[in-house]
């Protein structure tokens, strides 16, 4: 058994975490079998786990009973070891802690939570949110994206969330990789998640011990190979990895980033499908664009 498949085994949250995209038919419904085989062949192509219900999956067009059925629907496909750690964003703590419950009834492994998700809270507020869905009993990574929630949970609140036994880790989405250094000062036992794809190199030779991807939707192998020589700090292998593969990895933090990946599945034969509404069909330009990107990754092999 490698480093990472025994740390995520001890720690599941650690290791390669898939922010899974979601399939829909023709007319928009949750294609639930073809997503079900999504996550099975993430683990046959060596992730160590799924992150459903995330921005990515498009989370905040679903309806409760969709959302939950993504969730069960992920457990029932992974295979023994392969970690499903839902994301249970919402407006809320109590809204939050209940979809930490659906989680747990359904056997998730741990959840990832964003803050109060809309409400610009203060600390007191943030840290009543995590308090609340800490009752629950599963591990919270939690989720910092203050572009999308307007609240940063900064080093020395990550901190205290730890302290007080309410968070495991933290997803990093800010992409100022400094702030791993200041987390660490402040809380070196927290584990640091590489929330976006485009600084898997920077956070991966740092320390970091997971990372909650977008692009293995559409290329696992490559995407995984990058993430074992980053936090192994073979600089040989990863840097002339990661500077092939950065135009495609940039996507996953542009605005765009839902159709990017979805576009870029198209293009790798994964089905990445439609949006739902408020996403509409990008513009031809921004479509040349992804798909000139995703085709010179796709033509030097990588997958």
């Amino acid at each position: 058994m490698s480093e990472t498949t025994a740390s995520a085994a001890n720690k599941p949250w650690h290791g390669v975490l898939v922010a899974t995209t979601l399939p829909f038919t023709e007319d928009l419904s949750v294609d639930y079998d073809t997503y079900g085989e999504h996550v099975a062949w993430l683990a046959a192509n060596g992730c160590h786990g799924v992150s459903p219900n995330g921005s990515l999956g498009e989370y905040q067009t679903l309806g409760d009973e969709e959302r939950a059925k993504v969730v069960t629907t992920a457990i029932a496909a992974a295979p023994a070891g392969f970690t499903v750690m839902p994301g249970i964003a919402a407006y809320g703590a109590l809204q939050a802690r209940r979809w930490a419950e659906q989680a747990a009834e359904a056997g998730a492994h741990a959840v990832m939570l964003l803050p109060p998700n809309t409400y610009r809270g203060g600390r007191d507020s943030i840290l009543d949110h995590y308090r609340t869905v800490a009752q629950v009993g599963l591990p919270i990574v939690a989720y910092n994206n203050p572009i999308d929630t307007r609240i940063d949970l900064t080093p020395d609140i990550l901190a205290e969330l730890h302290a007080e036994g309410l968070i495991v880790g933290v997803k990093e989405f800010t992409g100022d990789v400094r702030r791993f250094y200041e987390i660490k000062e402040l809380a070196p036992e927290l584990d640091v998640l590489i929330g976006s794809d485009d600084v898997v190199l920077e956070l991966g030779i740092a320390g970091a011990v997971g990372w909650v991807a977008g692009y293995p939707n559409a290329i696992p192998q490559a995407t995984l190979e990058l993430y074992n020589a980053s936090v192994s700090q073979n600089l040989d292998k990863a840097l002339p990895l990661y500077r092939e593969l950065h135009k495609l990895l940039r996507w996953d933090s542009k605005t765009e980033f839902v159709h990017a990946i979805k576009l870029s599945m198209d293009l790798a034969g994964r089905g990445g499908g439609a949006c739902r509404p408020p996403r509409v069909p990008l513009a031809p330009e921004l479509v040349a664009k992804i798909t000139a990107d995703t085709r010179a990754v796709l033509a030097k092999g990588y997958r």
